[in-house]
């Protein structure tokens, strides 16, 4: 991208966003508890999606589908599925200027800003092969098996943030829907067969959403988050996106960098903690 180029810039800050929307809508697919709720297709307002944990800041949400949906209307839909579900939720709030009226609207209805902002972080070009460590191998997810191993992989290294450990587990308890979905890879990397690090692609519009990057905690330092940050990188671009994206971690942001993400805007969380009155 040329730097100034801001009609490209703001191209780039919808796709990224409408992937992470795609993805929140699929993930709903791939848990037994998961439930959709809102408007379908291109003419929608709103998507409510419900994945397989209870945990608000994790896997359940509300989006506008158009950025001149009225912020009311938003929290009023998302208050009245969740009551039904009987969880919290969370909306993403984008610091680009698209969502400027929705912090001052999601504080008066109660809502609590959670966490740092989290940077939305872009890679416009395929990355070095990776060079796995010596003893470490890379296989894409094509069982339920390998399914596991992903959970297993990032239950332990969102443990650092305070995730509960049941999480993953019920977010990815249907790998079959998973496994079947053509615009989703999944890779596990494994040291003497044992699985240690993993990463998600997920493909949109021509672009891709990276998710669910970790490494288990006793091998970090091994260089092995941008191990799999390259392979689900350059799997994006093999597929045919024209850019791949991804929500920063703290201790993911400073890899991304090093590789070549950046930064597109942030996302600030405001949290419905408990089940909201129907």
């Amino acid at each position: 991208m040329t730097v100034g180029n801001e009609d490209e810039a703001m191209d780039e800050a919808a796709l990224a966003h409408r992937n992470l929307i795609a993805y929140s809508r699929v993930i709903t697919r791939w848990s037994s508890k998961g439930a959709l709720g809102g408007d379908e297709g291109e003419d929608g307002n709103v998507l409510l999606y419900a994945g397989g944990s209870w945990i608000p800041v994790i896997g359940n949400g509300a989006f506008r589908l158009r950025d001149d949906v009225a912020s009311d209307d938003l929290i009023a839909r998302a208050d009245a599925f969740f009551a039904d579900l009987g969880r919290g939720y969370s909306i993403k709030v984008r610091d680009n200027g698209a969502d400027a009226d929705l912090p001052s609207v999601c504080a008066e209805r109660g809502l609590a800003a959670f966490g740092d902002p989290v940077p939305e972080m872009i890679c416009r070009r395929r990355l070095d092969d990776p060079v796995p460590p010596a003893g470490v191998v890379l296989r894409e997810v094509t069982d339920d098996r390998g399914v596991a191993d992903f959970i297993a992989v990032n239950g332990d290294a969102y443990a650092t943030y305070g995730m509960p450990p049941d999480v993953l587990v019920d977010l990815f308890d249907r790998p079959g829907p998973l496994l079947a979905d053509e615009d989703t890879i999944v890779v596990v990397a494994y040291r003497d067969e044992q699985p240690v690090a993993a990463a998600l692609t997920y493909l949109s519009d021509g672009v891709a959403g990276l998710q669910w990057v970790g490494t288990v905690a006793a091998v970090r330092q091994m260089g092995l988050g941008r191990t799999v940050t390259e392979w689900a990188t350059n799997v994006a671009f093999d597929r045919g996106a024209t850019c791949c994206t991804l929500q920063a971690s703290p201790m993911g942001e400073p890899i991304y960098a090093r590789l070549g993400y950046e930064t597109l805007y942030h996302y600030r969380e405001w949290v419905r903690w408990s089940a909201p009155t129907a």
